[in-house]
């Protein structure tokens, strides 16, 4: 079975290849803001996380998938977008040292929830049959982070790039106190998720295994 992951994130190709995927990788053509515009000033009203991680997720699948059907691509695509919300408010990719450093000292000691889409279309003789679905996890962050530590820690680079300005799985994992949820849903998507719309789909998880290391 030929995977497609539609996406460029390091964290998500590392959580296909630990479960036994080695997915092609395509980057989807998505202006992410654009769609999200458009879509909010059509049904005059702002997209709640859930439903905004959601459409985007679809975007980016349905663009590959459209691209890889015209060239006789036989197989599933996966595409996810993610993000982070704090107190009411959305957090993507902070981007600067000083967006990231303001985002943590404001996380210390509280919960977050971090919401992530996930869309999975099958390709097979040129028809794309599709199914969707969106994963939260709770994140809870250690009171006692101090500001030093916060520092070092931006000083990495690690935390510019990821929604939220966090990891689980590497260097901010120690300032984690708890997930409550599906913990590849903080990596970058929820295993458990695709797991789910893939067999619903009528294909079986392991026929995806290709890996032989």
């Amino acid at each position: 079975m030929q995977v497609c992951l539609a996406s460029t994130s390091p964290a998500r190709l590392m959580l296909m290849r630990q479960v036994g995927i080695e997915p092609r990788l395509e980057a989807p053509d998505v202006d992410e803001e654009a769609v999200i515009a458009k879509l909010e000033r059509a049904e005059s009203r702002v997209l709640p996380p859930a439903e905004h991680v959601l459409v985007l997720a679809q975007h980016k699948a349905r663009d590959v998938a459209h691209r890889l059907a015209a060239e006789g691509f036989e197989g599933i695509v996966i595409g996810g977008d993610s993000m982070f919300e704090l107190g009411g408010e959305i957090f993507g990719k902070p981007l600067t040292p000083e967006n990231a450093t303001a985002r943590w000292r404001s996380m210390r000691g509280k919960t977050g929830v971090l919401h992530s889409g996930h869309s999975v279309i099958a390709v097979e003789n040129g028809v794309l049959n599709e199914r969707n679905a969106v994963a939260e996890a709770r994140v809870s962050f250690a009171h006692d982070i101090t500001d030093e530590e916060i520092a070092t820690y931006v000083a990495t680079g690690e935390p510019l790039q990821v929604a939220g300005a966090f990891t689980v799985d590497s260097l901010g994992g120690a300032f984690i106190d708890r997930v409550d949820g599906d913990p590849s849903t903080v990596v970058g998507m929820s295993l458990s998720t695709v797991r789910r719309l893939i067999v619903s789909l009528g294909f079986s998880w392991t026929s995806l295994w290709n890996r032989t290391d």
